[in-house]
């Protein structure tokens, strides 16, 4: 054996060993460096609501495993601090840039203040800086040398050069948007940023051209430098270079095109190269020309194009239709004249189109109605002329429809009315005649505004004006709508601004619309309204602005409540109006009746307080008659029952429902409306009130189904059948008080409206919820005391519990019938004589009948009849 080389082996192995020990020395003591610089930084932080750095605070735990912290593989380096999201307070301590292998730090969507540390700019190895959405003000300093995703500050001054320049190679994205950033941008051709790929710049106070040296950076995708003051000719040189660019945003600058602001197609036929373009917006620049054909040579991928609120002139070119997977097209706020091509129309996934405030001329393309995603569709302030597309119809996704400004003539298409999903509907400042269209009128899905303001139209306002129970702002001035204003219109309960002014509307002004609950603006002015102004009207708490002028109204008028701000300008042009309003005239009082009047009003005051009187000693006799919960052949039992229904007041509803508040209503019928609620003791409740003021239902009818459905409650029991709480009757207001059903209709999980999800009923439970139902019939028809014919059985009147138990519920036209000879109570009991719905008559509700419920509809009306 060699002595000699196994002792050089033994040496060599041993120098090993010791270089080993003292490199875990050395990397063991880097490490707690890095340690030391994150206490350090943590002493700078003052509140820690959610105990993020909690476990900072441990001495068991290793520092590689510190909340927010992450080491390199080999756990002898910090490489990563990502504390975003946590609210942390305090300021950013120096010590963080010890930390030289840091190369993500993430202190976004905090309360960080004061300046950034200058030391930050030696992170080397940085490659991503996220300190977004915090509290941080002051200049950018000079020595920054890397910067990732900062914005949302309030920084000024100008983009130092080191930040761009600094020598390092490794930089992927730069966000400095959404500060007030002024001066060039610092980019030259010796920059080696080489891997940039996002440079976002938006919203600051930059000014220049957009630097040359940018081309060189041929991995860049996305370009945002909207909304500065940038200037001078649309970099074609610099975006050609970029086969990568995805985004471009140059909007809201001061860009001109080429030759002297005449040429854009040299910019467009740059952007040829870029074949994963997906966005383009120049909107708000000066550019002006032609819109070139080369426009159709981008690229495929283009989703979005924006061009408006420019100098833009000529035709639009048909060949923009090659872009076929277009979804975004604004072209709006430009000088483009002629015809809109129906080539415009090839573009199937187009889903917004915005052509507004230019001069285009001709006919809108009936192709329109092959666009199958349009949902917006904005052709306003323009020269079109001929009718509306009888094809729109087709558009089901259409949501806003914006014709107004132009010169469209003929009537409004009923088929409009087919657009189940449209919110918008502005055809306003048109030539348009004829009727309003019951189809239109209708239109339940509007839910901002609707505006016909400003054409021929003609005839009576529609009653199904009342269905769009939803929408805010309704339009109709300057037509010549005549005959009296329907008091359906008060069910538009989410009103707040209609204009019915210049027309020749005449009758009295319907009470119904002062109780809008958020009307805020009313103009009725230039009709022919006759009448007093309605006191509802007066006691809004919502009304801002009025306008009465130029009708026939007449009677007092004060200057309280919402009146108090109005001047006299709000009633101009009524002679016969008098009141304390500023500059109206005093209504006169004679003197020599006052007298006469004294004793007029005591007489009345003295017989309507005995009237009242002895009505109230009715009502009281003739609720207690109607709504004892059991029969007198119950007895004793019968008064113990009716003790625990409790009184409810019209107030305590008024509290438990928010004022009826549209927010709390659940559904609406043909007598009244549903509104949820909470009483005192937190009991969940449903509300059925009455609708004593319907135009639509005579009085005696409302009575008799309150009645009906009282004399049904009182008499049955059973646990498919809906349970009544109590009852509220007053002359001018009644109300039924239910259980909140927490589940609500049927109706609702097998025809879900206005986007809600279906629940998605399993058989199980669609059979079970047949049986309950078929249970609560069965009694009603067999087992009860007083045989009931429901007469109107449907999906929405079978209510589900917290169990998807199914309850029976509305029995306002049902049919009593005695024992078991199916004799009608009517005949045989004067106290259930107004309880019968008509003889003769198909039972059940007014102009719908539930889809499956049809036959049972029928074989109840031959119940009914025989």
């Amino acid at each position: 054996m060699d002595f000699s080389n196994f002792n050089f082996l033994s040496l060599f192995l041993f120098v090993i060993f010791f270089v080993n020990v003292l490199s875990s020395q050395d990397n063991a003591q880097i490490l707690n460096n890095d340690q030391a610089s994150l206490l350090s930084f943590m002493s700078g932080i003052r509140n820690d609501p959610g105990y993020a750095l909690k476990s900072w605070n441990s001495s068991s735990v290793h520092v590689c495993n510190w909340s927010g912290v992450r080491c390199n593989t080999n756990r002898d380096r910090v490489v990563e601090l990502i504390l975003s999201g946590k609210s942390l307070r305090g300021t950013i301590s120096p010590a963080i840039s010890n930390l030289s292998f840091l190369a993500i730090l993430d202190l976004s969507g905090n309360f960080f203040e004061g300046h950034i540390p200058t030391d930050l700019g030696y992170l080397f190895h940085l490659k991503q800086l996220s300190l977004s959405s915090n509290l941080l003000e002051g200049k950018f300093l000079l020595n920054w040398a890397i910067l990732d995703n900062y914005r949302s500050n309030q920084l000024t001054g100008e983009i130092p050069v080191p930040l761009l320049c600094n020598g390092s190679s490794s930089l992927e994205y730069v966000d400095l948007s959404n500060n007030s950033l002024s001066g060039l941008i610092p980019l030259s051709n010796e920059c080696e940023l080489r891997e940039l790929r996002f440079l976002l710049l938006w919203s600051n106070k930059i000014v220049g051209h957009v630097p040359q040296a940018l081309s060189n950076y041929s991995k860049l995708k996305w370009i945002d430098l909207e909304s500065n003051f940038l200037s001078g000719e649309l970099p074609n040189e610099v975006v050609s270079k970029m086969p990568q660019l995805q985004y471009l945003y140059l909007s809201y600058n001061n860009f001109i095109s080429h030759d002297g602001n005449t040429n854009l197609k040299p910019f467009f036929a740059s952007l040829s190269n870029s074949s994963n373009l997906q966005e383009l917006e120049l909107a708000g620049n000066n550019i002006s020309g032609d819109l070139p054909s080369i426009i159709g040579d981008l690229s495929i991928n283009l989703v979005q194009i924006h061009l408006d609120d420019n100098l833009i002139c000529g035709f639009i070119p048909p060949q923009i239709s090659n872009l076929v997977n277009l979804t975004l097209l604004n072209l709006s706020s430009n000088l483009l004249n002629g015809s809109i091509s129906p080539e415009l129309c090839r573009l199937k996934k187009l889903e917004r189109l915005y052509l507004s405030n230019n001069s285009l001329s001709g006919e809108i393309p009936s192709a329109f109605g092959n666009v199958p995603h349009l949902g917006l569709l904005d052709l306003s302030k323009n020269k079109l002329s001929g009718s509306i597309p009888d094809s729109f119809a087709n558009l089901s996704q259409l949501r806003r429809l914006l014709l107004h400004e132009n010169q469209l003539s003929g009537t409004i298409p009923p088929s409009l009315g087919k657009c189940i999903n449209l919110e918008i509907l502005d055809l306003s400042h048109n030539q348009l005649s004829g009727l309003i269209p019951s189809e239109v009128a209708g239109l339940e899905s509007l839910k901002l505004y609707l505006n016909l303001s400003s054409n021929y139209l003609k005839g009576p306002i529609p009653l199904e004006l009342s269905k769009m129970d939803m929408v805010l702002a309704i339009d109709l001035s300057s037509n010549h709508l005549s005959d009296t204003i329907p008091s359906q219109i008060g069910s538009c309960i989410a009103l707040e601004h209609l204009n019915l002014s210049r027309n020749v509307l005449e009758g009295p002004l319907p009470i119904s619309i002062g109780r809008l609950p958020y009307l805020k603006d009313l103009d009725v002015s230039f009709n022919q309204l006759t009448g007093e102004i309605p006191q509802s009207l007066q006691g809004s708490s919502t009304l801002k602005q009025l306008n009465f002028s130029f009708n026939n109204f007449k009677g007092n008028v004060s200057n309280k409540e919402a009146f108090s701000s109005l001047s006299i300008d709000s009633f101009l042009g009524n002679p016969g109006l008098c009141g304390s309003i500023e500059g109206m005239r005093i209504c006169k009082k004679k003197r020599i009746y006052r007298l006469v009047i004294w004793l007029v009003v005591i007489s009345l005051f003295t017989i309507l307080v005995l009237c009242m009187f002895g009505y109230s000693l009715a009502l009281k006799s003739k609720f207690n008659k109607q709504f004892s919960i059991f029969t007198e052949e119950n007895g004793e039992t019968d008064r113990k029952e009716e003790l625990n229904h409790p009184r409810v007041s019209h107030r305590e509803l008024i509290e438990a429902t928010g004022g009826f508040s549209s927010s709390s209503l659940i559904g609406s019928g043909r007598f009244g409306h549903v509104y949820k609620g909470v009483l005192q003791d937190n009991t969940r409740i449903a509300v059925k009130v009455l609708n004593l003021n319907d135009s639509r239902t005579s009085p005696t009818e409302i009575s008799s189904s309150f009645n009906r459905e009282c004399q049904v409650l009182k008499r049955t029991r059973h646990r498919n059948l809906v349970r009544i709480i109590t009852i509220c009757s007053k002359p001018d207001f009644k109300a039924l008080v239910f259980p909140l059903m927490p589940n609500g209709s049927l109706e609702n999980h097998l025809y879900p409206r206005h986007g809600l999800r279906n629940h998605g009923l399993d058989l199980v439970q669609l059979v079970s919820i047949c049986s309950d139902v078929a249970e609560g019939m069965a009694y009603l028809h067999h087992h009860s005391p007083v045989k009931v014919v429901h007469c109107d059985l449907k999906p929405s009147n079978i209510l589900l519990d917290e169990g998807m138990t199914a309850l029976v519920t509305d029995f306002g036209i049902a049919r009593l019938v005695k024992g078991g000879d199916h004799e009608n109570v009517s005949s045989t009991h004067d106290d259930s004589a107004s309880f019968t719905s008509t003889d003769g008559l198909l039972c059940g509700s007014l102009g719908y009948i539930a889809p499956g419920t049809l036959l049972i509809n029928f074989k109840q009306y031959f119940t009914c009849s025989n």
